[in-house]
């Protein structure tokens, strides 16, 4: 029987990839070793679960963070999500900046990119290789991994990084929650609009002492059609593995390593210039952490990561490759770490000091192949090299401490102060761009903070006043990249590393509760209202006084120069309620609206996602649930004409999902996405670009989507 089941894990991981062979078999297979010479019979005794730094919502108001939200339904939300990105379509206040399929990064509230602090399980991070972001953070994972998003709306906490416009935590599941033995899961979904499937399969032990698990998922997805019918280049696959190692050497002492990786090929960006031949990543952490040492000191959490993206782009699948062949090979490295110690310095004082550190490195050229120059083809073509990255680094060093106060039994005041040592340089720079810039390395000491007051009027009404002070210093693009196209516009960027950090002074109020109003009638409410002022604003802007670099006969022939903004706001809220009847039936709605100001060009600030809006109905039992949801998103007119931003349409989508679990272990669901087939656009998504018999304008989303879903667990 062993042998059967080992011949079936080989086969299974042979069909998804070759490079798992090498990789990952063994891993699993020793897993499964390890498993069946375990005892047949399950323990079912439940063992005490150490939580590592993964977790910063845990449910308990005296230590959660202020302004703080949680999403962990994602079964059944039976929609096959392309990366994790998908994943935050329903999170109020969430957008999506979409270039593709695949190359996806969320927004909140109009913070994009690294104005949000996201990582995975407390900490770990992984920087895109590539300057248009093909290759985002929430590509090198699982998305079938996540069990939860945790969500923290503003610069509200010092303990995860330096934060400007919100922490992003994506927590992977924790299987220490099992009985002792073995387990597993396996899930497939399909879809009907791209002729897209996924796979993943999941092997599980669990031991008083320590804990494995392995993964491997394949995810092979078409290109779309739009409303319209017209087809929109976007396939992609991808074939993940990981496995992830746990020790308790003692009730309170836990050691836990976790290594994945992620091979995408043949990526088509239907809104980038080029394509990715492959994208691979590799993630390490190593997680410690030492609970209940003593009456004053409590814990000790210490954290290290290492991540590594090797990217390949190139044009030749594109309309220009007959004139010009352009190739670029670019890599991104993220070594991290952190150790913090919590006090409880009183009943009523918990004192949390620790420090962090991020070391991002980048190197990659561009070689263009020119074959035609001027309408006419060469005899010889010429070949250029053009810096990319300019093998630039930036290292940024942070302490902080953050304090806890019990002032009454229902009220706390938590307050916090960080201080970032950032330097960066560029090393290796082309001569037009040192020509511009002759001193190119930055020294920057960053300080945030934040101040925050939670009550309890009872345990069914919480409310929360924080501000919040968070500097974000400039990323390697905004100081660095050099007549490069990376924006959602034709215009070539180009860096600039005398910028300022950017200054987030957020003030917010907040209310959520629930109120019985009978015995079959119950609401659940959350609302917040936010204001910030910016300082230093980062965003580009045309300069008249430097033409474009490469194709210089075409239009826009400007470049576009990073700057500071120094005078610009945001406002806005968020309203969600859930009306529950007998327990089991819902009718929710979910408002969410920002409004940005760019004072000093007397418009808006670019990527201001439109006032959204949904409404729906379900029923939520443990057998069975379905839903059906209205989105309604609104005309955008806030735009940033500086940015190349133009006036998009709203739309209305209607979405139907089921799911049933006709067996105590196996999972099924059905789903109609854009149920009308509607035809529509996100205000956020980028346009068209070097493809052949597409317009340039933005790139419309999917069609109706017919979806099927299926997780067994054993």
């Amino acid at each position: 029987m062993f042998l059967n089941w080992k011949v079936l894990l080989c086969n299974y991981v042979k069909k998804l990839n070759p490079i798992l062979m090498k990789n990952l078999g063994w891993m699993l297979l020793s897993i499964f070793t390890i498993t069946m010479s375990a005892q047949q019979k399950k323990d079912t005794v439940k063992q005490q679960t150490i939580q590592l730094n993964e977790v910063i919502v845990n449910g308990k108001i005296k230590t959660n963070p202020v302004h703080a939200t949680v999403k962990n339904d994602y079964q059944k939300k039976v929609i096959q999500p392309k990366n994790v990105a998908d994943l935050f379509s329903e999170i109020n206040g969430f957008s999506v900046i979409k270039r593709g399929n695949y190359a996806m990064d969320p927004t909140f509230r109009g913070a994009a990119y690294e104005q949000l602090n996201v990582m995975y399980d407390g900490g770990t991070k992984a920087v895109n290789a590539c300057p248009n972001r093909m290759d985002p953070i929430t590509t090198h994972i699982i998305p079938e991994e996540i069990s939860k998003i945790e969500i923290i709306k503003g610069p509200f906490t010092v303990r995860y990084g330096a934060t400007f416009g919100g922490i992003v935590n994506m927590v992977t599941e924790n299987h220490r929650l099992l009985d002792n033995g073995f387990h597993g899961k396996f899930s497939s979904g399909y879809e009907t609009n791209g002729n897209s499937f996924v796979n993943m399969l999941q092997l599980q032990h669990v031991a008083n002492k320590f804990d494995v698990v392995g993964n491997v998922g394949y995810r092979n997805f078409g290109d779309y059609k739009d409303g319209n019918n017209t087809e929109v280049p976007s396939s992609f696959t991808s074939t993940d593995y990981g496995i992830k190692l746990g020790y308790n050497f003692t009730e309170n002492q836990r050691l836990q390593a976790h290594w994945r990786q992620s091979f995408g090929r043949d990526i088509k960006h239907a809104a980038l210039p080029m394509d990715t031949d492959y994208d691979n990543s590799t993630i390490v952490s190593l997680d410690y952490k030492v609970i209940n040492i003593g009456s004053t000191l409590k814990t000790i959490t210490t954290k290290g990561f290492y991540s590594y993206v090797d990217h390949l782009m190139t044009n030749e699948n594109r309309p220009n490759f007959n004139m010009v062949f352009a190739s670029s090979p670019v890599e991104s490295t993220t070594i991290g770490g952190k150790v913090e110690f919590e006090f409880n310095m009183h009943k009523d004082f918990n004192l949390f000091v620790g420090s962090d550190i991020n070391n991002i490195k980048r190197e990659g050229n561009r070689t263009r192949t020119i074959k035609m120059m001027n309408g006419t083809m060469l005899p010889m073509p010429m070949v250029k090299v053009d810096k990319i990255w300019q093998d630039a680094y930036i290292n940024d060093v942070g302490v902080f401490t953050e304090a806890k106060f019990n002032l009454a039994a229902k009220t706390i005041l938590t307050t916090g102060v960080r201080v970032d040592i950032v330097n960066a340089k560029a090393k290796d720079l082309e001569a037009d761009f040192a020509a511009i810039y002759p001193e190119v390395k930055t020294n920057e000491t960053n300080v945030s903070g934040n101040i925050s007051l939670k009550h309890a009027f009872s345990k069914k009404a919480i409310l929360e006043a924080a501000f919040g002070r968070g500097a974000r210093t400039a990323n390697m693009a905004e100081r660095y990249i050099n007549h490069f196209t990376i924006g959602s516009d034709s215009y070539e960027y180009l860096g600039n590393p005398l910028l300022k950090p950017e200054v987030n002074n957020q003030f917010e109020l907040g209310l959520k509760g629930k109120i019985a109003l009978d015995k079959s009638l119950r609401l659940h409410y959350q609302t917040s209202v936010f204001y910030s002022i910016f300082e230093d604003y980062i965003s580009a802007v045309v300069d008249p006084t430097i033409p474009r670099k490469f194709m210089p006969n075409q239009k826009p022939e400007f470049t576009k120069v990073f700057t500071n903004i120094e005078d610009a706001t945001k406002k806005g809220f968020e309203i969600a309620a859930k009306l529950e009847v007998l327990n089991d039936y819902y009718l929710q709605t979910k408002v969410a609206y920002v409004k940005t100001e760019n004072k000093d060009f007397d418009e808006s600030l670019p990527l201001n996602p439109p006032f959204t809006s949904k409404i729906s109905v379900g029923v939520d039992k443990e057998k069975y649930w379905a839903k059906a949801q209205y989105n309604i998103v609104s005309k955008q007119e806030n735009i940033a004409p500086s940015f190349g931003e133009t006036v998009t349409k709203g739309y209305q989508i209607f979405d139907v999902k089921l799911g049933v679990k006709p067996l105590n272990k196996l999972t099924l669901g059905l789903a109609c996405l854009n149920m009308f087939d509607e035809n529509y656009t996100n205000h956020l998504n980028f346009s068209y670009k070097n493809q052949a018999d597409l317009p340039m304008t933005r790139i419309n989303e999917p069609g109706r989507n017919f979806t099927a879903f299926l997780q067994y667990k054993f």
